[in-house]
């Protein structure tokens, strides 16, 4: 393994004497992004450090590209609302030549597999969810169906709105993606971007609010009220890690059936030739929260926006919809609590992204990628995000890059 990468910072006030170790070299890392680490820095219950990905940046409720190890507590709005959001991925036996001249047929088809978007509100005529779900769809919602109504029971505020079941195997909005791809030997891939949808959104605002409530309760002064945590023994503490979980299962479930759906749909396609999936699968979640083993104690290490790399795992780091993305494979670095980025990161704000942007800019960035090129996805063009190649530089000492893939087909949520 390579020497580590890193920059070391301190902040002031810890009560542990916890720092931040940052893989930021030759790579924008926004003041913005540098307060709230420092501010989570100050939490007494950071085991060791915390550990900034080269794709970090500031996010609401916590930083995104940052790896926060703790003891005795989790703060739910580190975790976030889009509870298990991670990539899956899939290497098929199609290659270049065996995919038509126009795509445009097959972007269309994956399009009308995998419901995306979202309209009316959200409400019953949403494009994003399932009118009623397929045979699949429910088979795989009743093993989930258990665990959810235990979660309901104790806490019906997380029952609102859409039913979970007629999200799962959706897409969602936003910058979740379905692409198809071409890596160095111009094999076909499937990758594709999602997470726990609208019932992981709820279980996450549900439990960010609980957590505020017990520090009001409690007279605990934070540096930021989305640092609010739930202490370790706690009931609601049980209550959000059973329920985290719950929503970690459902949103590897949902990228599985997304992925099902993805395949056959392409092979429906007029002239695609039969095919088949190969033995290179992944699917990963990048924000999250687990136990694990660190420097020979038990912690909880909470992901928002990083994957877990430790030696062997793979991983997937997706660049923006005009740059490549890395399948890699984690060289197992302690120093960051085994992790690595989960993606480019963006650089602009999505407002300062349309505004910055036109049309042409964005055709012009996708040129030579089947996806959709109007005023809608500007805040997701290839400019607002940081240079894929300069953050996959900055943590060569925390993957090694197994299959770079470019998109030739690319939908959006």
């Amino acid at each position: 393994m390579t020497e580590s990468n890193y920059i070391e910072l301190q902040a002031e006030g810890t009560a542990t004497g916890a720092g931040i170790k940052a893989w930021v070299k030759g790579v924008p890392f926004d003041s913005g992004a540098e307060t709230q680490l420092r501010n989570t820095a100050r939490l007494p219950f950071i085991y060791r450090w915390i550990a900034a990905m080269p794709d970090v940046h500031w996010g609401l409720g916590a930083t995104i590209g940052s790896v926060i190890p703790t003891k005795g507590a989790i703060v739910p709005a580190a975790v976030g609302v889009d509870i298990g959001c991670g990539m899956a991925a899939v290497r098929t036996t199609l290659v270049a030549s065996d995919l038509p001249d126009t795509l445009r047929p097959v972007r269309d088809a994956i399009e009308r597999a995998v419901p995306h978007g979202r309209s009316d509100h959200g409400q019953k005529n949403d494009r994003g969810a399932w009118a009623k779900a397929p045979a699949r769809i429910a088979e795989r919602w009743s093993t989930l169906a258990p665990g959810y109504e235990a979660i309901a029971a104790r806490h019906p505020k997380v029952t609102r709105n859409a039913p979970p079941q007629a999200h799962l195997g959706t897409l969602g909005t936003g910058n979740h993606f379905i692409e198809v791809c071409l890596d160095e030997a111009d094999n076909v891939w499937f990758l594709l971007h999602s997470g726990s949808r609208g019932i992981g959104n709820r279980i996450g605002v549900y439990f960010i609010e609980k957590a505020r409530e017990e520090m009001r309760q409690a007279g605990i002064d934070l540096p930021d009220r989305d640092l609010a945590y739930l202490t370790e023994g706690s009931r609601s503490f049980d209550d959000y890690v059973e329920a985290v979980g719950w929503a970690q299962d459902y949103a590897r479930a949902n990228r599985q059936l997304m992925m099902e759906a993805v395949v056959q749909a392409v092979a429906s396609t007029p002239g695609i030739r039969p095919f088949e999936v190969t033995g290179e699968v992944v699917n990963c979640h990048h924000n999250y929260v687990a136990r694990e083993m660190h420097f020979g104690q038990e912690v909880l290490v909470t992901r928002k926006g990083a994957v877990r790399a430790g030696v062997g795992d793979l991983g997937l780091i997706p660049g923006s919809m005009g740059a490549r993305s890395f399948v890699v494979r984690g060289r197992g670095n302690p120093d960051s609590f085994m992790s690595c980025s989960h993606g480019a990161g963006r650089s602009l704000s999505r407002n300062e992204a349309k505004r910055r942007f036109s049309v042409a800019d964005h055709v012009k960035a996708t040129e030579g990628v089947e996806c959709r090129k109007d005023k809608d996805v500007i805040d997701e063009t290839p400019a607002a995000y940081k240079s894929i190649d300069a953050v996959m530089e900055a943590q060569n000492d925390l993957v090694e890059i197994v299959h770079r893939l470019r998109q030739v087909v690319c939908v959006k949520g």
